[in-house]
């Protein structure tokens, strides 16, 4: 009868530790590091999809965005302000280019989005460059445009803003608010303009 409870109680000493380092194992697995092409292939992904828990969850405290003569950081609060601003034109982000480069990573994405359509580029290519703080986006920066016809941009963008301050002041400065409301409106200025313009 002891042999038996003896017996019996090394089975289940043997079947906890085998639980155990299964739990372990598992644990081990959702561990795993993201590389940095990883990251910023899922920031990517998470823009698309319009999930920003998962973008807070891959950018860093604080996030600065470069484009040009503009430098922008950000804290996560206004990242999400740019987000929403964002996700308002319906924008769809397709990474074509990823490489490693000292401590960047080189990235080449495609924008498709309201906006862009609207100025004839769309999509809008740019290569940018990315910086990482412990693991997690701490900098974009917008190194070059491909093949952007910037004459059409500047051409159809002034013609809009000029017919808006002309004909619908109330949505006049759209074009330089960066809010959720200010894309809002920058949305609503392209449909009036269009609509305007197609009843002369």
């Amino acid at each position: 009868m002891s042999y038996c409870t003896q017996s019996s109680k090394k089975r289940l000493m043997k079947n906890k530790l085998l639980i155990l380092f299964l739990m372990v194992f598992t644990m081990g697995c959702n561990d795993h590091k993201l590389t940095h092409q990883e990251v910023i292939t899922e920031y990517y992904d998470a823009f698309d999809s319009g999930d920003y828990n998962k973008i807070r969850a891959l950018i860093n405290d604080t996030i600065t965005i470069s484009s040009g003569d503009y430098v922008t950081p950000y804290t996560h609060k206004g990242f999400y302000e740019f987000f929403k601003w964002d996700s308002i034109f319906k924008s769809r982000y397709r990474i074509m280019e990823l490489e490693e480069k000292d401590d960047q990573v080189l990235v080449t994405v495609a924008q498709d989005n309201v906006r862009n359509e609207f100025l004839k580029n769309s999509p809008l290519v740019f290569k940018v460059g990315v910086s990482f703080t412990s693991g997690k986006i701490s900098k974009l920066e917008e190194l070059e445009y491909i093949d952007v016809n910037w004459d059409i941009w500047t051409k159809e963008r002034d013609s809009l803003v000029n017919w808006i301050k002309d004909n619908h002041p109330e949505l006049d400065g759209f074009i330089n608010d960066m809010s959720m409301n200010g894309s809002r409106n920058y949305l609503k200025a392209i449909e009036i303009y269009i609509t305007g313009k197609s009843n002369f």
